[in-house]
Order: structure tokens, then sequence, then C-alpha cells
């Protein structure tokens, strides 16, 4: 059995190319158990196309990348098992409710699921008989979320998974990343937001024309740039426009 510090992800000197581009250029690096990983990345860096090697959708040229122990390429059906995938809005079905959604995900794992249960978690029970198409941005990414705990996964992957949210639904998208790291379970995700990645990632690895230039906590990083003499030309505000945005409409998630 895994210990406290073991690496449920390992990827060993990953490479994927696409033609003459280098996606991915000898990726190395490690998840520990019930840890919150980020990859960070200008778009073209190579960081979705890691996920997806990891999630078994690919296959790459040289490396290895297991989960668990299991290779993904040798054994990606156990691997699948193991794991949920955050899916976008065009992976579901349009006339199916989203409770009869979440049944039919269950079907596809061999598990009976308790829809109204995973729905409660994302506080969408009273949609429960709603279509997909029917919900809000952020009902949709919450939706979206509880779709990946279906298959009561060990390691969630989530990509990009605050993107288009206002700042109450981003900060409720949080405390669900936070409660599934709580249950001592992992999380991989990829992010633009620098302040998303500070606040929920125990780790960051930042990714640049297909290789990893950095890993490391984000306050190691943070301390090892001013180490070097660097300031910022325009000082820090004690407060933003969003911390308005929460102070005058209130942190609770609002729907309507």
């Amino acid at each position: 059995m895994l210990g406290d510090t073991a690496w449920i992800i390992e990827v060993e000197n990953l490479c994927k190319d696409y033609g003459a581009i280098c996606a991915v250029d000898s990726v190395s690096f490690s998840v520990k158990l019930g840890e919150v990983f980020g990859i960070l990345g200008p778009n073209g860096a190579g960081k979705t196309t890691t996920v997806e090697i990891l999630e078994g959708m690919r296959t790459p040229d040289k490396g290895a990348a297991r989960i668990s122990g299991i290779d993904v390429c040798d054994n990606p059906r156990a691997v699948k098992s193991m794991i949920g995938i955050q899916l976008q809005s065009t992976s579901f079905f349009e006339r199916l409710s989203l409770a009869e959604i979440l049944e039919v995900f269950g079907s596809l794992y061999r598990r009976r699921v308790d829809p109204i249960v995973l729905l409660r978690q994302v506080e969408l029970e009273d949609r429960a008989k709603s279509t997909f198409k029917e919900l809000s941005g952020g009902q949709k990414q919450r939706f979206s979320f509880a779709s990946t705990l279906v298959n009561d996964p060990l390691v969630l992957f989530l990509d990009e998974p605050t993107t288009g949210l206002d700042p109450q639904a981003r900060r409720h998208l949080w405390d669900l990343v936070k409660g599934f790291k709580a249950q001592g379970r992992t999380v991989l995700l990829t992010t633009h937001y620098m302040d998303e990645a500070e606040e929920l990632c125990d780790r960051v690895a930042i990714m640049d024309r297909g290789r990893v230039v950095a890993l490391d906590k984000p306050q190691t990083l943070i301390d090892s740039l001013l180490a070097t003499g660097f300031h910022k030309e325009r000082a820090e505000k004690p407060a933003n426009l969003e911390d308005v945005f929460l102070e005058l409409t209130g942190h609770s998630l609002r729907d309507t």
C-alpha cells in the first residue's frame, strides 16, 4: 500500500513530437500522494500534451509515465479506472438530465452511483432534473467536477478548471479542490492563473517550449527570484478589483 510520501505519479524523460514540432521534450517530474500539483506555462508549452499522455489519451514517443506504479502505456485501462478527468461541455449528453448523465457515466465504470450525493457535493442537488445546456457557466464547471468523481478516483486531472468563471464561482471551485485533497487524494491541474496556483498548489512545474524550466513550491520559486535582486517596477496594491467585487457582492456562491 502506498505510504504518505509515495509518488503517485511518475514521469521520466517523456517526449512527444508532432512532425517537426517537439511538444514535450524530456519532461520528468513526480507527484506525491495527496498533493495538488500544478503545471503552468504559456500556450504551446506542452502542458496539455503531457497531461493527455498521463490520462492515456496520447502515446509518448519516448519515456515512461506511471500512476500508482502502473505504466499508462502498458495498462491504460487500469490507469483510467483510478483517475478522474475533467471533460469539456461538448462531452455531455444534451438531452439527458444531470442525474441521468451521472448514472450513464457510472455504468461506463460498472459502478452504481447515487447522482444526488454527487450533485450535493457541488451544490447542484436542486438541478438534478435539468439538462447541461440549462446551466450557467459556473454550474457547468461544477457539474464537470462532479462527473470526475463518478469512479471514486485516486487522482483528479483538471485542465484550466476556472476559466471564464466569476470570482465567487472560482473560489467555490477552489474549495472543491481543497476538499478533494483533504480526503488524501491527488490533483494535477493546469492553469493560467498564477494566484490560483499559489492558492491551491503544493508544488508547480513551469513548462516552456516542451521542457520543465522550474519545479518547486510556489513560495520557494518566488523567494529564489527575489534572491536574485528582482523587484517589480510597480508596487503591489494591498487590494485589487477582485477583492472589491467579493467584498461588495459576498463570497458565497450565487447562481441566479
